[in-house]
């Protein structure tokens, strides 16, 4: 829908803000702002300024904030103490507790990753504590799980160099092919030494790799993902606290990222760390993908309320209650403003 009214576009920028701030009220938010707008036209149209409205306006929030703060509930808890939040979804109290700062009172929301895959049933639904990235493994004989990973994070293809020319090779008989593929072993080989000398046990490689490599990497005992994004490689990275290495020649032990479990579940590569969560919802076929979209919202609701007791442990109660107590205390407010003028 495009939306060419300047206020109009207003709320609706304010609408997404409190969808990502809050996670609710979205609806709420903008009924009282356009009621606010339409207040504030009718102000002006009786010849008040728009100063002076935006002056009172400060007030009443000043004055709505004080009486939120006065009738509202604290919920004291801990990371080892959830006994108060038992009302909400554990899955999303150990998702944001796993990343929250409780001395600063901050969640980073981008530590959490709420995702789905169609395969399974609702309840197979799991809070993965680490990096879930949606690849197989480059062969199927390599193992299912592979415990405290040494992670080489190649950004640059897996591959013998090229030559930085614009000449074109021409290969003209058998022999020649064979010395080429000869080559390429020799490459190859010299590549996975490269990544075993420095102690990796694990690739992940943003780029894919022919059958040859595949099948030397196979060999060596050397589990790999290919093809793997640019942003999970950047997760990845700062989940194992690895470096991303773009030039292969500089891969090195210093620049491995570390992993205690890395493991293939439902097609789904699953990096465990404790600095990053993952969502992970699965739903059968049969019920279609809509299923796992209202379930990630529903859990986004839930992660969001949960955000919020951490940064403000303070509850009011709903059904209007306290906007009806705010309105109140601004109507006293502005009652004796209107005395003291007089």
């Amino acid at each position: 829908m495009e939306i060419t009214n300047n206020v109009a576009k207003l709320l609706v920028e304010l609408s997404k803000s409190q969808d990502e701030e809050i996670g609710d009220g979205t609806t709420g938010v903008v009924v009282l702002a356009a009621a606010m707008l339409e207040q504030a036209s009718d102000l002006i149209d009786k010849g008040i300024h728009p100063i002076r409205i935006a002056d009172g306006y400060d007030q009443a929030c000043e004055i709505a904030v004080a009486e939120l703060d006065k009738i509202s509930d604290e919920i004291p808890f801990t990371k080892e103490d959830t006994s108060n939040l038992l009302k909400f979804a554990k899955i999303a109290i150990d998702a944001v507790l796993s990343v929250a700062d409780l001395e600063r009172k901050d969640v980073d929301f981008e530590l959490i990753k709420v995702d789905g895959k169609v395969g399974g049933a609702l309840e197979d639904s799991m809070l993965v504590k680490g990096v879930i990235v949606d690849k197989d493994f480059s062969h199927p004989q390599m193992p299912d799980e592979v415990k405290d990973a040494k992670l080489a994070i190649l950004t640059c293809p897996f591959e013998p160099p090229k030559p930085k020319t614009k000449h074109k090779l021409d290969i003209t008989s058998v022999e020649e092919f064979k010395k080429l593929q000869d080559y390429e072993r020799e490459k190859f080989t010299e590549m996975i030494q490269h990544l075993k000398d420095s102690g990796a046990n694990l690739v992940i490689c943003q780029w894919g790799f022919d059958d040859e490599a595949n099948h030397l990497l196979l060999q060596n005992n050397l589990p790999a993902v290919r093809w793997v994004g640019g942003p999970e490689i950047e997760l990845i990275a700062i989940a194992t606290n690895g470096r991303i290495v773009p030039r292969f020649e500089d891969l090195n032990a210093e620049k491995l990222g570390t992993a205690a479990v890395l493991s293939l579940s439902l097609c789904v590569v699953a990096t465990r760390w404790s600095v990053h969560c993952t969502i992970n919802f699965t739903s059968h076929i049969l019920t279609f993908s809509q299923i796992i979209d209202e379930a990630k919202r529903s859990l986004h609701d839930a992660l969001c309320v949960v955000r919020n007791l951490v940064r403000d442990n303070r509850v009011v109660y709903g059904g209007g209650a306290a906007e009806i107590a705010c309105s109140i205390a601004v109507e006293d407010a502005a009652v004796k403003v209107c005395h003291t003028s007089t």
